[in-house]
């Protein structure tokens, strides 16, 4: 069962940016996720622990933290 998670990406500053999380997200198998710039937060269901998509996040140079 997929859960949501919240993460914290204070790197975004562009589309580009936003595109590319979500893209290496998807890649890293999860059910959703949903980038939000303004934010610069980002919405992901998934089943997987949240280390893999932080690691996924870092493989593209971001830094990524879990939002409780």
């Amino acid at each position: 069962m997929s859960k949501q998670i919240k993460l914290s990406v204070p790197g975004m500053k562009c589309g580009g940016c936003v595109d590319a999380i979500e893209k290496v997200l998807d890649d890293a198998g999860v059910a959703s996720s949903k980038a939000d710039l303004e934010s610069k937060t980002v919405v992901v269901e998934a089943e997987a622990p949240v280390s893999e998509m932080i690691s996924a996040i870092k493989t593209i140079g971001f830094d990524a933290t879990e939002v409780a």
